[in-house]
């Protein structure tokens, strides 16, 4: 697990998927990929077919009477990213990583804004227990925070007297104020063309080993809190806080990586023990030849819902895999939401906290849901 060697490219990973339905979910081979968002698209006959119940547990988290909605689309937003929902704004704000930009979606008018620009190139948002941002920044390789005045404090950006590599996401623990965040590398380890490098022999090393940490409230102090892990994505709590689930994407770069989401057990609110697989990203997938393949893609952004189901968005293999696949608190897969385009994160929000939003590289997706998010962002 220490070998710094990458067996392909992240943006050569998408797969030659044609893929039109699931072995296990039996999905509609004019579902996802001829549907049109657009502004001239014709209605959706509900319930909407791109929320697909794999299992009859999942109906009862969905809404029948809701579609999927493209709230926002722009050819120019590169990577749509790290979405957060404010409760005292109503207000949805996210990161378009490549753009160096945090857009703002409001949820009284639907309207559209710059939030901040420059950002820092960051990735992963969240808002702390007083209601201050939080940013996993790329160009910095920080994680930071926005005072009421507008003012940026940098929380960390080294460990060990090292620098992080790049942090990626970041929750935090309402008992304690603590900020809990990943360190990838994703957007900070660039060539000196500010590119991932093509030739793995000129790869940029991770500064150190990839791994999780938690931010001390009250000292500042970073704790490495494990490195069991090849490459630590997104990452959310269990609705009871006694469970941390953080998304692998290591895949992307080590051979024998499992593409999966891992859980640890919380111990006394600030440290983590029993570290283990919660799902695998792997899918049997069959084509229009009825030949089934297992495919596997990425989970990215994760979030839980108050029955403690886990709503991974999903992505890099293609229709009828793309979108969010949801969980059951066992790990098993029971429903899948398919958009036409990678999804790379996702939160809960709203008045009632039951609109799952979406965030699909060049667009902001939304649909109400059967049930709410376990926590505020």
């Amino acid at each position: 697990m220490t070998t710094h060697i990458p067996s392909f490219n992240r943006r050569q990973f998408v797969l030659a998927v044609t893929a039109t339905a699931s072995a296990q979910a039996l999905l509609s081979s004019k579902s996802v990929s001829a549907r049109d968002f657009g502004p001239g698209a014709a209605p959706t006959r509900y319930p909407d077919p791109d929320v697909v119940a794999i299992d009859d547990e999942f109906k009862k988290f969905t809404q029948g009477n809701a579609a999927i909605n493209r709230l926002y689309h722009n050819p120019k937003m590169i990577w749509a990213e790290g979405c957060a929902w404010n409760g005292v704004g109503r207000y949805l704000l996210w990161s378009d990583i490549p753009n160096n930009t945090q857009l703002r979606w409001l949820e009284e008018d639907g309207h559209v804004s710059t939030f901040r620009n420059p950002a820092q190139n960051s990735n992963g948002n969240t808002f702390d227990t007083l209601g201050r941002q939080i940013s996993c920044e790329h160009l910095t390789r920080a994680v930071a925070r926005y005072e009421y005045d507008g003012t940026r404090t940098v929380l960390t950006k080294t460990y060990g007297g090292k620098s992080l590599n790049a942090p990626n996401d970041a929750v935090v623990h309402p008992a304690t104020g603590d900020i809990f965040f990943t360190d990838p590398g994703y957007g900070g380890l660039m060539d000196f063309e500010g590119r991932e490098a093509e030739n793995k022999d000129h790869w940029p090393q991770p500064y150190q080993k990839e791994a999780v940490y938690r931010i001390d409230a009250q000292t500042t102090k970073v704790h490495q809190l494990t490195d069991e892990i090849y490459k630590p994505n997104g990452l959310c709590f269990s609705p009871d806080y006694k469970k941390l689930y953080v998304a692998d994407t290591g895949a992307s770069h080590y051979e024998d990586a499992p593409r999966n989401i891992k859980v640890w057990d919380v111990v006394e609110q600030t440290d983590l023990k029993n570290g283990r697989e919660y799902a695998s990203m792997m899918f049997d997938m069959t084509d229009d030849a009825g030949n089934t393949q297992s495919k596997g893609g990425f989970a990215d952004g994760i979030r839980a819902d108050v029955a403690g189901n886990v709503w991974a968005s999903a992505g890099w293999v293609g229709a009828g895999y793309d979108g969010v696949h949801i969980f059951n608190p066992q790990g098993k897969r029971i429903g899948q939401i398919l958009l036409p385009e990678i999804c790379a994160n996702v939160c809960f929000g709203g008045t009632k906290r039951n609109q799952l939003f979406m965030c699909g590289s060049t667009s902001l997706y939304s649909v109400y849901v059967g049930t709410r998010g376990a926590h505020f962002c």
